[in-house]
């Protein structure tokens, strides 16, 4: 625990991409609710993640961290969030099975309500307004009134969040995730593609294996971890007086926990080594996420990990690359060399979706599935070559059947975009492109454990 913190030490810094509130009083009195209000995570689950996280430093196991870019209070309903648990489950089933890797399931749900912006206002058709923060924020109709940041939407994403972790709990522990189901996960527009039918030839093969297990007198069906699973929860820890006001110390430990999510991450944009940001996830006891962008430096980078993770704890610090498929190889050999030599035990995620952002020649934002593929596949053969450990992935996908990231087996167009292109920031995979990542991540994965 560090000695010289508590949950407030932020406000005395600089801070970045914070909505300016035109209701003090009312804000302030939010802030009160939520610190009186009940965490939506427990100290107890989030060490345990932790003690996952750390058989994910020492090459042991796998992280998967994926989910909506921004959740919508508009979108909210049971069955969106259960077609993305299942998409997740996929997911973590090939890379288990095809990949033979014990995989840690994080979703970027619960709490992904806001957004750091390029610009703070938008101008449209002459009138100037806001820019769209996210529900958490602000509204994305193109009104003053909407635009104007509301305080109360911190209570809004707080409940919803709420209401979201008891499904994803009940998805993990009430059936949906029992091996034995797992011909069920596929969803209806994956079925009847080549994918569809990659997953249930492995669902085939899982489901001899565990009749083999039944054969030999091994009860499968009683043992807890083919019927259930564990998700975590995770968010970038953007608005510091929403995750302010969820840090509770425990008594037991004395440690302080932000009670808002399993994980959370500093985005590329507020990773000042002396502004907020950084300060508050110091004192956290929660694994803390960190994006690394390709402006980032070696010596820049050693100096967050030293804040960040001080006493060089297994599973306490992730560093999220995304640089891009065109600088992933000038830019991530240096900065994995100089943690080596400095004998941080971190874990290496790929995020190959921000740094492949693009638009098109009629101004959609998009990101090309083959720059995404083609930064996992260079990440993890500099991994291989440096003798580091590719930890894991971090994906913004969802279980809608959007169109919003050209190529993949759909051979989405330029045109195509146009048919279900349903994002309030950034373009997502779907469940096709998701489970195509994930086939081949657990190649990658597959050969690496056989050392070619």
């Amino acid at each position: 625990m560090t000695s010289d913190w508590c949950p407030s030490n932020w406000r005395s810094k600089p801070i970045l991409q914070q909505p300016e509130y035109p209701d003090q009083t009312l804000l302030e009195q939010v802030e009160a609710e939520l610190h009186h209000s009940p965490p939506l995570v427990f100290a107890d689950e989030i060490e345990k993640l932790k003690g996952e996280l750390a058989r994910v430093s020492q090459g042991q196991a796998f992280l998967m961290q994926g989910g909506d870019c921004a959740e919508s209070f508009a979108e909210f309903n049971a069955s969106k969030i259960e077609r993305t648990f299942k998409v997740l489950m996929q997911m973590a089933v090939v890379l288990t099975f095809a990949g033979g890797c014990p995989v840690v399931k994080v979703a970027r749900l619960a709490g992904q309500f806001s957004k750091p912006r390029t610009v703070d206002t938008e101008m449209i058709d002459g009138v100037e307004l806001p820019c769209y923060r996210g529900d958490m924020v602000n509204d994305i109709t193109f009104k003053p009134e909407c635009r104007t940041p509301d305080p109360q939407r911190l209570l809004k994403a707080y409940n919803q969040s709420a209401i979201t972790l008891n499904l994803l709990r009940a998805y993990a522990k009430g059936g949906l995730s029992d091996l034995n189901q797992v011909h069920k996960w596929n969803l209806e527009f994956v079925k009847d593609s080549p994918l569809g039918e990659k997953f249930q030839d492995l669902a085939d093969r899982i489901g001899e294996a565990l009749a083999f297990m039944e054969a030999c007198g091994i009860h499968v069906q009683q043992r807890a971890s083919i019927r259930e699973t564990t998700i975590y929860t995770s968010h970038e820890a953007l608005l510091l007086r929403y995750e302010q006001a969820m840090t509770q110390q425990d008594p037991e430990n004395g440690g302080w926990y932000d009670t808002s999510a399993h994980m959370i991450w500093i985005g590329d944009r507020t990773r000042q080594a002396d502004h907020a940001h950084i300060e508050f996830a110091r004192g956290l006891q929660n694994p803390i996420g960190l994006k690394v962008g390709p402006t980032l430096a070696p010596d820049e980078l050693m100096r967050l990990i030293d804040l960040l993770d001080p006493q060089n704890q297994p599973g306490r610090l992730t560093l999220i690359v995304r640089m891009g498929a065109n600088q992933v190889d000038g830019k991530l050999p240096p900065l994995i060399r100089r943690v080596e030599a400095e004998g941080r035990r971190v874990i290496w995620s790929c995020d190959p979706m921000h740094g492949n952002t693009v638009k098109t020649s009629t101004g959609i934002k998009t990101r090309n599935f083959e720059q995404v593929l083609a930064e996992v596949q260079r990440s993890f053969e500099i991994h291989h070559a440096e003798g580091t450990h590719p930890g894991g992935i971090h994906c913004e996908m969802t279980g809608q059947n959007v169109t919003e990231c050209l190529g993949g087996a759909q051979a989405i167009t330029e045109q195509g975009l146009e048919d279900q292109y349903a994002t309030r920031c950034d373009p997502r995979l779907n469940a096709k492109q998701s489970l195509e990542l994930a086939f081949l991540v657990s190649d990658f994965l597959k050969r690496s454990r056989a050392g070619s």
